[in-house]
């Protein structure tokens, strides 16, 4: 039985925030598991547990795999054939998830969606209850009405998330979004679609061990937490390079 001194070194070590990097990541998911650490400050809240999978031959290639590059992907924008893909799993009353909406998100879309060179593909990984889980089926119905990226910028926006997200509140954000059907809208958010859609990121994030948020992967780079908008556009300027290469 472990001694209550090396209890108390194992709580300490499983707070401390990690940048993993992608090399230690994809060892990790070899053996089996991937374990994800937002670069947020101990105590900023996470859930879930990944799911152990089984032996992997090339990890690198099946997490670039899970790019979609649906044309009619409505929780995405950018090209299909984008030489980059970001898939991002993000909680909507995630602090650093908002920070990351806020402040390197648009810049990311100004700068390389736009020149056709990025796709950002994002995955609803609510961990925060409830209200969290609420607002990503919100964020999906919006998004059957092509108003997805209106959504997410409007329950992102400051001080949004300090308001909650029960159902007034999501009708609120789709009216500020310009959804123009708020009746189907509710209808959507309720039914069951929204949930199979919800469940179906939920699980594909499990699967790769994705513990906190947001997380990220660039071309099947993990990239945890939201890192300033440097790392970002070095990440995008060595995949872009490499798919070059291809």
């Amino acid at each position: 039985m472990p001694s209550p001194k090396k209890k108390s070194s194992a709580r300490k070590s499983a707070t401390k925030p990690l940048l993993i990097s992608a090399g230690a990541v994809l060892a990790a998911i070899t053996l089996g598991l991937v374990s994800w650490q937002a670069t947020a400050p101990a105590g900023t809240g996470s859930s879930g547990a990944p799911a152990v999978a089984g032996p992997r031959t090339d990890p690198a290639a099946e997490l670039k795999a899970l790019a979609r590059r649906e044309s009619g992907d409505k929780l995405a924008v950018g090209r299909a054939d984008a030489p980059v893909v970001l898939i991002e799993y993000s909680d909507f009353k995630c602090g650093y998830c908002g920070k990351f909406a806020r402040d390197t998100e648009p810049e990311l879309v100004k700068k390389y969606v736009a020149d056709g060179t990025l796709r950002i593909e994002w995955r609803n990984f609510p961990i925060f209850g409830a209200e969290s889980e609420a607002a990503a089926r919100a964020a999906w119905a919006a998004g059957q009405q092509d108003r997805f990226d209106a959504f997410h910028a409007a329950a992102y926006a400051a001080g949004s998330k300090e308001k909650g997200f029960a159902e007034h509140r999501l009708v609120e954000l789709a009216r500020e979004a310009g959804v123009p059907d708020l009746e189907r809208f509710a209808a959507d958010m309720a039914g069951g679609p929204a949930a199979a859609a919800l469940k179906k990121d939920q699980e594909e994030g499990y699967r790769i061990g994705v513990t906190s948020t947001p997380s990220f992967l660039l071309n099947g780079r993990p990239i945890a937490g939201a890192q300033p908008l440097d790392t970002f556009t070095a990440a995008i300027a060595r995949a872009k390079a490499e798919a070059a290469q291809r």
